[in-house]
């Protein structure tokens, strides 16, 4: 596939480990820029549409790439966000950042195992897993090739990640009190 969104479209890649604040920054984006701006979250595709478990192949990469692609052609900027391991999702998110038209920026979340165990014992789902099974989803640094991602780390508070990313991205947010 070649030639996705235009010009004038967005895409953002958030990656990170379970509990880094990649689903709490991408839904700030989304309250901060208001409509016209898709989220695209690995974990509801994976498990709530598709109802499976993240293996090399799943059909949840395909689909996180056709329904980016549609949203982009559709004129929506695009945030992807997800654990997204490199080794999983590297080709795919590499192929759709190389073929969108417009400005594509990818951050990895790089926040200590012991920060996102806090911040996960805070979840509605903190009940669902535990440090167990985040010990098994780990991986230390989990970049993708080429330099492609700006690192953010837990010294950034989710509105500077916010900002950030508004900001490399050329998006404007919406005026305090208005909502998109």
């Amino acid at each position: 596939m070649a030639g996705t969104g235009s010009a004038s479209t967005r895409l953002v890649v958030i990656r990170g480990n379970s509990g880094s604040g990649k689903s709490s920054i991408a839904r700030a984006l989304r309250e901060a820029y208001g409509r016209g701006l898709a989220v695209i979250e690995q974990d509801y595709v994976r498990r709530v549409v598709l109802k499976e478990k993240d293996r090399p192949g799943a059909a949840n990469i395909g689909l996180i790439d056709l329904m980016a692609r549609h949203a982009l052609d559709a004129g929506f900027h695009v945030v992807v966000e997800g654990i997204l391991y490199a080794d999983r999702y590297g080709d795919m998110l590499t192929s759709l950042m190389r073929d969108h038209r417009g400005l594509s920026r990818c951050y990895y979340l790089d926040i200590p195992f012991a920060v996102t165990l806090e911040r996960h014992a805070t979840k509605p789902v903190a009940d669902e897993f535990g440090e167990a099974q985040m010990r098994e989803w780990w991986r230390p640094r989990d970049l993708l090739p080429g330099g492609a991602e700006t690192v953010i780390d837990e010294h950034s508070s989710i509105a500077q990640a916010v900002a950030r990313i508004l900001d490399d991205c050329c998006l404007t947010a919406l005026p305090p009190g208005q909502s998109g």
